[in-house]
C-alpha cells in the first residue's frame, strides 16, 4: 500500500478518520468538488459550504472506504446531490434575480467583447441547466470538474462508454438549442 490513492481512508479504530489521510483526501479533492458544486449552484459560498458539509458527513458516517478513490467518488456523489438539492431550493430566487439582472444588462449595452463573452458563457450555463439530469451531470463533471470519462463513470456508477455517449448527446443537445435560438458563442 505504498500508493496513497490505495491506502485506507479510515484507520481500524472504530472507523475514526486518520487526520493525515483525511487532510490528503481534502487537499486532493476539495478544489475539484468546489468547482463541481459551484457550477451547479452558481455561488462560491454555497459551493464551499456544500463541500465542507460533505466532508463533515464523511467523518460522521465513518464509512470504511478501501481506497482514497472510493472516498473521492462517494464525496462526488454527495456533493453533486447536495448541490442539486440546493439549486432546486434556490431556483425561484435565482430566476427572479437573473430576470432583473438581464434587464439591467440590456439598458447598458456595450460593444465590449468581454461583456459579450460573459453573456454567452451565461447563456451556455443556462442551456446546460436545461439538459436532462443524466446528461447535465456528465457535462458538469467533465467540463467543470475536469474529470476523465473513466472517473465520471465511477462517480456515477455507469460504464465509461455510457459516459461518452451521454457527453456526445449532451453536446448535440446544446448545439441544437444554440442553433434553435440563433445564439452566437465566441
Amino acid at each position: 500500500m505504498s500508493n496513497p490513492e490505495e491506502s485506507p481512508v479510515f484507520s481500524s479504530n472504530e472507523g475514526a478518520p486518520d487526520d493525515a489521510t483525511l487532510r490528503r483526501l481534502y487537499d486532493s479533492t476539495a478544489p475539484m468538488l468546489i468547482r463541481v458544486a459551484y457550477r451547479i449552484t452558481g455561488t462560491e459560498e454555497a459551493a464551499e459550504d456544500i463541500v465542507h458539509d460533505s466532508f463533515i458527513r464523511l467523518i460522521e458516517k465513518r464509512i470504511p472506504f478501501a481506497t482514497m478513490d472510493d472516498a473521492k467518488f462517494w464525496l462526488i456523489r454527495v456533493v453533486k446531490n447536495a448541490a442539486l438539492n440546493y439549486a432546486k431550493r434556490k431556483g425561484r430566487e435565482t430566476r427572479a434575480y437573473e430576470r432583473w439582472w438581464r434587464g439591467e444588462q440590456n439598458e447598458s449595452e456595450s460593444a465590449d467583447h468581454d461583456i459579450l463573452r460573459e453573456e454567452s458563457a451565461k447563456e451556455v450555463r443556462e442551456l446546460v441547466q436545461k439538459l436532462p439530469e443524466n446528461l447535465r451531470g456528465v457535462v458538469l463533471l467533465k467540463e467543470y470538474g475536469g474529470m476523465s470519462y473513466k472517473e465520471i463513470g465511477r462517480a456515477l456508477g455507469i460504464t465509461e462508454g455510457n459516459v461518452k455517449v451521454r457527453a456526445f448527446r449532451a453536446r448535440e443537445a446544446l448545439l441544437a438549442m444554440l442553433e434553435g435560438g440563433k445564439k452566437h458563442v465566441p
